[in-house]
């Protein structure tokens, strides 16, 4: 990476920090709702100078997908930034929204990539919601003038680094013949066994023996070294598969020869790595009713920090060398930005002040179904507590709309609508189906 910036990106960079301080402080206002006016405003600040910096990067013919200085990281943080403040106020499809889920898809697709225990199946969520970004790119509404095509760009230019990925990823499994596949996804199987053992306090020397009996099983099919196809060919993608079948000799051997899988040099990260796992599965439970999307920023920009100390996809101690416990940290680390990724992809399209209407209509929801399915006797007085909670939240509405505290329409109106016309639907179903037995 560049270490020095011309006096032109200088500038921007400035003005850019001042939009992150000001970013910031938003984040920390818990006490009150994001509004929109404020996170649009300062939006349209970063287009401007998004688009100076695209002026100044062509002019110095930097504007390749590949360079980054201090401002490209600058301009990360504001954009991850921005996307979690749009999708707090329920503008989930909309462009900015999608910057921070393909900087985490982008992340797991690295860590999928460095431990090498993927198989195609695992590759098909992030190829669907990859196509569904560029669609929200694709259909984006924006003008078509200097300010919003700069802008867009910047973001297109983390879609084309997913899909190369991505693209890379599907090129490495396409690359084992048929007659491997089999053998690959065995091997596939025994690395995440080894994962989950190594991750353990404690584990047994009997199930590492295990794994290691079958990979010797597999290690006994090959013939001069090769793996062989059943009409004695030797079949496309060899090198990939002994180097997992080797790798997963390795790592048996690792975790015999110690009862502690982890080093002691990187016992801190993996200490931190484990609470952040911990805090952010607390939060899949709970992020329906507890979760602010801005919230997962601070868990991003730890994770990033404990990404950036490795070297060439390694962790090194103060001696540069490669101490024990690698596939553990990178594990955890893979752990913790799949959780983000999944909340981000979770993520429904409702701003802040209408969520605990929205939570409560999905519980009501949840209750009449329950009812309608298990059914049972029960008679018109039974739905009446339904009949009224629903009434109770639609009597919120004012004209056809339900508004926040200062009288605006917030995001997601269509889903909320949806929800009460559901239950709404599922009541007049169960009343019915209570006259009908009489």
């Amino acid at each position: 990476m560049p270490t020095t910036i011309t006096h032109e990106e200088q500038l921007i960079l400035e003005k850019l920090v001042l939009i992150r301080h000001q970013l910031s402080r938003l984040k920390k206002d818990q006490k009150s709702y994001y509004r929109e006016e404020d996170v649009v405003n300062l939006y349209d600040e970063l287009c401007q100078l998004v688009a100076r910096l695209h002026e100044v990067r062509e002019l110095e013919q930097h504007d390749n997908d590949q360079y980054k200085n201090r401002v490209d990281d600058v301009l990360d943080d504001i954009y991850q930034l921005f996307s979690l403040f749009y999708m707090a106020l329920g503008k989930n499809r909309e462009v900015p929204a999608t910057y921070v889920q393909l900087v985490t898809i982008k992340q797991n697709l690295d860590l999928l990539s460095d431990l090498d225990v993927f198989k195609l199946d695992d590759l098909e969520p992030y190829k669907t919601r990859l196509a569904s970004l560029e669609q929200i790119v694709k259909n984006s509404k924006a003008a078509e003038d200097g300010i919003q095509t700069a802008q867009l760009n910047y973001i297109c230019r983390r879609l084309r680094q997913c899909q190369r990925k991505l693209d890379e990823l599907y090129r490495s499994v396409e690359e084992v013949s048929p007659e491997l596949v089999p053998t690959r996804q065995a091997l596939i199987e025994l690395r995440k066994r080894l994962v989950k053992l190594s991750t353990q306090h404690h584990f047994s020397a009997v199930s590492l023996r295990e794994v290691q009996k079958q990979l010797r099983d597999i290690d006994n099919q090959r013939v001069d070294g090769k793996f062989l196809a059943p009409d004695g060919s030797i079949p496309t993608g060899q090198a990939q598969v002994v180097g997992m079948l080797e790798q997963c000799f390795d790592e048996v051997h690792e975790l015999l020869a110690s009862s502690d899988s982890i080093a002691e040099s990187l016992k801190p990260i993996a200490d931190r790595l484990m609470e952040i796992k911990l805090q952010l599965e607390k939060l899949m439970l709970t992020h329906r009713w507890a979760l602010r999307e801005t919230d997962l920023w601070s868990y991003q920009v730890q994770l990033d920090e404990i990404d950036k100390m490795r070297k060439d996809g390694k962790f090194y101690d103060s001696q540069g060398e490669v101490p024990a416990g690698q596939t553990v940290i990178h594990f955890l680390l893979h752990r913790c930005y799949h959780i983000i990724y999944v909340l981000l992809s979770s993520s429904v399209p409702v701003a802040e002040p209408l969520i605990p209407i929205h939570n409560q209509l999905r519980t009501l929801r949840q209750c009449l179904l329950a009812v309608k399915k298990y059914g049972g006797s029960f008679s018109a007085r039974d739905l009446y507590p339904y009949q009224m909670k629903l009434t109770s939240i639609d009597n919120q509405r004012v004209d056809g709309k339900f508004l926040d505290d200062e009288g605006n329409i917030p995001e997601g109106q269509g889903i909320i609508h949806s929800l009460l016309n559901e239950c709404y639907d599922i009541i007049y179903e169960l009343m019915a189906s209570t006259q009908e037995t009489k």
